[in-house]
């Protein structure tokens, strides 16, 4: 009985710690520039303002939840993708960013740690991508697939970072990711497909 008693209260922690979550969601969408106050948030979320330090913690701690949870979601995106290709994952990651583009901003600009917000999910499913295509013969034999993720990895974090400056816009950073994939994609295609994987560089217009 007691080990069903905790389960409850932990579901009952996770909900009210959701609640918490999508009502900074919600207060960031109505305005943007809000200032982020436990008491607003805990208002909003109908929680006590001791409620939201405890389950979530401080401001910095908020936007670190807000990436925890939209990495989560990114997973179940992919997941629900199934097998997965570097395309799928790179456009799967941006369009998330995209969908919520309010709280993506502010999430990016405001949490410390931004630069790590690509590092969970993505990076590792982009890794797995990757290896997959060198396993295929796509890649060469030779190539440190997880160094080329990294790289891909990063150069999405410039574009996403200049996105959130308002540098580019939507399209734009989506095909700047998916450029800097293809450019990591054609340096290391095996002979076979090396002018399959060129062809996008070749038609592709200026990023």
């Amino acid at each position: 009985m007691a080990v069903g008693g905790e389960g409850l209260r932990e579901r009952s922690k996770a909900a009210r710690r959701d609640r918490i979550l999508e009502a900074t969601r919600e207060i960031l969408r109505e305005r943007p520039d809000a200032v982020l106050g436990t008491e607003r948030i805990a208002a909003r979320a109908g929680v006590a303002p001791a409620t939201v330090y405890n389950l979530v913690g401080a401001r910095d701690k908020i936007w670190e939840a807000l990436a925890a949870g939209f990495m989560d979601a990114l997973e179940r995106r992919l997941a629900a993708l199934g097998d997965t290709g570097p395309q799928e994952v790179v456009g799967a990651t941006v369009q998330l960013f995209v969908d919520d583009p309010v709280v993506s901003r502010r999430m990016v600009r405001e949490w410390e740690e931004s630069g790590l917000v690509l590092q969970r999910s993505p990076l590792t499913r982009l890794r797995q991508a990757l290896a997959d295509a060198r396993t295929r013969g796509t890649l060469r034999a030779e190539v440190d697939t997880d160094a080329l993720a990294v790289i891909v990895g990063t150069a999405c974090v410039g574009a996403l970072h200049q996105w959130v400056a308002a540098l580019i816009d939507d399209d734009r950073f989506r095909a700047r990711s998916l450029f800097a994939l293809d450019v990591a994609l054609a340096a290391a295609a095996a002979d076979p497909h090396r002018d399959r994987l060129l062809a996008p560089l070749r038609t592709r217009g200026a990023v």
